[in-house]
């Protein structure tokens, strides 16, 4: 299980370290991954800044300098309970380059048949896009995609998904266009996110095979109810029924995408019967992706509607979009219908 603990929980006085018990405890009879925002929480603290910071350079260094003591932190308590917790950072890089990815997949493998808890974050200090627009949610979604992990817990100071009438909605079939208008942003001020970067690590995740639940991590033993009645801690997002291999999931969720490539109506129909993605169906493409990079699909609605390895450079691509050509832009076997 993938745990994610947002930064928000840390303004509340002895929430996380009461979350390092509950996850000392489940993880004596199950391997938990802990992903965790706080880094710039601790560097505005030490720094005493009362806002978070808007310049880039400014986030950044606010961001080394709390690292360590999230860190320390998490040091401190787990080893309180015995065990010993390792810090992972990451970047789209790691996620993007299939080498690097299956690199970062072994050594959270390697920590938890250590029983050591592997402690994840983004890279804050160097990753722009994160500090920019990013949030740990999708990072979290990311990496129990990475690790093919059964459910994936994200604990904030919300219960859940509300409804209009500020109802709690226990379980979501379906992440649809009129759910999404529920979410709003948040403007906490140690803070990205809020629940519309929760719907979208929680589409990431149920569309991975792997159930995800949106839960109050300051509510008392709140890990233990999530995985005892599930349906009465927070809001479940069940997932789809068949789940991607490895491979496909990487495509589809484990990778930014370089570029894009716009279909018309037959192209997609094809696509959609399994079939390769041939040039003469291509009619736009945007990006300066080369051979072997992924992609994303677009119908003539402008709708995002698959992912896959393109073997052709888009410089080339160009020239013969539109056009009878011998070989497969996108081959079946390297493409994923969202």
């Amino acid at each position: 299980m993938v745990v994610k603990i947002g930064s928000s929980l840390f303004s509340y006085k002895n929430t996380v370290s009461r979350l390092c018990k509950e996850i000392s405890q489940i993880s004596k009879s199950k391997n938990v991954v802990l992903v965790s925002s706080g880094a710039i929480f601790y560097g505005m603290k030490l720094l005493g800044l009362k806002f978070r910071p808007k310049s880039l350079n400014l986030l950044q260094a606010t961001a080394a300098v709390g690292q360590s003591e999230l860190m320390n932190f998490y040091r401190r308590y787990f080893k309180a309970e015995g065990l010993n917790c390792a810090q992972i950072l990451l970047t789209w890089d790691d996620f993007n380059q299939r080498s690097r990815y299956i690199n970062a997949k072994n050594t959270i493998f390697s920590l938890l048949d250590m029983k050591i808890i592997p402690i994840i974050n983004e890279n804050d200090t160097i990753s722009t896009e994160e500090i920019k627009f990013g949030d740990n949610d999708r990072l979290s979604s990311l990496v129990a995609n990475m690790i093919d992990a059964n459910v994936l817990i994200i604990l904030s100071d919300v219960e859940g998904l509300l409804d209009e009438k500020k109802q709690l909605i226990r379980v979501v079939e379906n992440i649809s266009p009129d759910l999404e208008k529920l979410a709003k942003s948040t403007s906490k001020f140690s803070s990205v996110g809020g629940m519309i970067s929760k719907l979208e690590a929680a589409n990431i995740a149920v569309n991975s095979g792997i159930y995800c639940i949106i839960a109050d991590g300051r509510k008392k033993d709140i890990l233990n109810k999530v995985l005892e009645s599930p349906f009465e801690a927070g809001t479940v997002f069940l997932p789809k029924e068949k789940r991607l291999v490895a491979r496909k999931r990487w495509i589809a969720y484990g990778t930014k995408p370089k570029g894009k490539i716009f279909v018309d109506e037959g192209a997609k129909q094809a696509l959609l019967n399994k079939k390769s993605l041939l040039a003469v169906g291509i009619i736009a493409l945007e990006g300066d992706f080369k051979k072997g990079e992924i992609v994303s699909v677009y119908d003539t609605n402008n709708n995002e509607f698959a992912r896959g390895r393109v073997e052709l450079e888009a410089k080339n691509l160009e020239n013969v979009k539109g056009k009878r050509y011998p070989k497969e832009i996108i081959h079946q076997d390297n493409l994923v219908i969202l």
